[in-house]
């Protein structure tokens, strides 16, 4: 999936910039759609991470109970890419 992402991009980038070049000064995308893609690139970014760490967590807290505030820290820690994201909304708009 991460390779569909990266071809994506890499082939929309050149686009971009070929239609930015024609138009003049005007952005290719405006400030308010980058900032919708950024939260949703954070968000699938921080889903496709969790997906590996909650399994990991909760095969370790079925292990060994203590490993629970760990295991909890570590599959919330990717939702702070969203937050940060969030963020940008607030400051672009």
């Amino acid at each position: 999936m991460l390779e569909f992402v990266i071809a994506f991009v890499s082939t929309l980038a050149p686009l971009i910039q070929e239609g930015s070049q024609q138009a003049g000064s005007s952005p290719a995308i405006p400030a308010q759609a980058a900032a919708a893609l950024a939260v949703g690139l954070a968000a699938f970014g921080a889903g496709y991470s969790q997906r590996g760490i909650g399994a990991a967590a909760v095969g370790a807290v079925a292990e060994d109970d203590s490993l629970f505030g760990r295991g909890l820290i570590l599959t919330v820690l990717p939702e702070t890419l969203v937050i940060l994201a969030l963020v940008t909304v607030f400051v672009v708009g």
